[in-house]
């Protein structure tokens, strides 16, 4: 087919716009992505025939697209992938993130093929439509990214019509009137609705997943979107984890007798769940040995509970590529990110320090309260882009917990 994009032409409405690129329909076309201000991205469907809308993100990772679209930080968005050759591995229940994806969809550049690997089981655009989720394939995602880049991420529509019929006015409506993900509450959306135990332990080629036989430790995590890889390396590292929902109470977090409390990843505005994150995280800190270990959200929720300000990003990271700088030790870790807003370092009150930073554009990437066994990063360390340059982390939350107890 004739893939392409039409894009606004100088002094040109976006009804005018949209009525040129209804006429430049390739023939074969079956899906689109039509953004707020009109430009439209023709190409070949894909997984569930379907219309959605969200913000248009791009990921630079390589691999690991089954475990990026089951990302619950990715709630809200249509996931660009830059690497052009995603699907071809295909798919693996082993591999999810989380049981329900949440991300809106998925576009590629190539042509889905088929699976060449021992443990896939599903292609991916069958296992697309099983979650029914649409996807595109054809698009010119390196013009796409470079409009990200220069213009920040855009609302978008995403349509899958096998007939090849689209009504792009009403696409462009939608994208027009999605509300973004800025002062939007998504970890209530993701997070689950009653307390459950993880003993899941790190995947092994030998074996698989393990079981966690012996804890040494109690920690309750906090789900605002916990990716269930973090889950396993806290079971890995010898704690036996009680997931709670983003709306329990300090006391019934505490109801759990926790050695440690850990702050999971997820979606959305820190500001909007901080309205009732932020005063049950000032609960948990009125004790000042319990130690908290926090990642993504967790971090940006933990910074705001400590007196710290955050904001929407222009691009936001997202990738496992991402170069960090510990400024302890001097050690850079390449590391693997998905995040829209920040920290802002320079609001970080007296007595908390940033303990890590981005390579790529300076911004925060961790920080540590100086006196007390409370830590957090930006980024993914269960992710294992480098790939075991950040596990360390856990380590040094389980150390914190022990030195607690003693």
């Amino acid at each position: 087919m004739t893939e392409g994009t039409v894009t606004t032409a100088p002094g040109e409405s976006p009804a005018e716009l949209l009525t040129r690129a209804q006429a430049h329909q390739p023939k074969d076309a079956t899906a689109a992505l039509v953004l707020a201000d009109g430009t439209v991205f023709w190409g070949r469907g894909l997984g569930a025939a379907a219309a959605t809308t969200g913000e248009v993100c791009f990921n630079t990772s390589m691999t690991g697209y089954q475990e990026i679209m089951t990302d619950p930080s990715y709630a809200g968005q249509l996931i660009t992938f830059t690497f052009p050759h995603i699907g071809n591995v295909g798919t693996t229940p082993e591999d999810i993130e989380t049981m329900t994806p949440v991300a809106r969809g998925a576009i590629v550049r190539q042509s889905i093929t088929e699976p060449s690997n021992w443990r896939a089981e599903q292609s991916l655009g069958a296992w697309l439509a099983s979650h029914g989720l649409p996807g595109i394939a054809g698009v010119d995602t390196r013009a796409l990214t470079h409009r990200i880049r220069d213009a920040g991420a855009p609302h978008g529509t995403l349509a899958h019509a096998p007939d090849g019929r689209f009504e792009l006015e009403a696409l462009q409506r939608a994208a027009a009137g999605w509300p973004g993900l800025e002062g939007m509450d998504l970890a209530a959306e993701v997070s689950c609705t009653q307390a459950y135990q993880w003993d899941e332990t790190r995947w092994s080629l030998e074996g698989g997943y393990g079981r966690l036989t012996e804890a040494k430790h109690k920690v309750v995590a906090i789900d605002y979107g916990a990716k269930r890889n973090i889950l396993r390396c806290l079971a890995s590292a010898g704690c036996a984890v009680t997931v709670v929902p983003a709306s329990a109470s300090a006391e019934e977090i505490l109801a759990h007798e926790p050695d440690g409390v850990f702050l999971a990843n997820g979606p959305g505005d820190p500001a909007a769940t901080g309205a009732y994150a932020v005063p049950t995280l000032r609960k948990l800190m009125e004790n000042p040995k319990l130690p908290i270990f926090g990642i993504c959200l967790g971090h940006q929720l933990l910074a705001l509970a400590l007196g710290a300000r955050t904001r929407k990003m222009h691009l936001g990271h997202r990738g496992a590529n991402h170069p960090v700088k510990d400024l302890a030790s001097g050690r850079v870790e390449i590391t693997s990110q998905n995040h829209g807003f920040e920290v802002i370092e320079e609001s970080l009150p007296e007595g908390v320090e940033a303990s890590h930073v981005s390579l790529f554009d300076g911004s925060n990437e961790g920080l540590r309260v100086k006196d007390r066994p409370i830590f957090s990063v930006q980024y993914h360390p269960e992710a294992s882009p480098g790939p075991m340059d950040s596990h360390y982390l856990f380590d040094r939350f389980v150390e914190a917990i022990a030195e607690s107890k003693r």
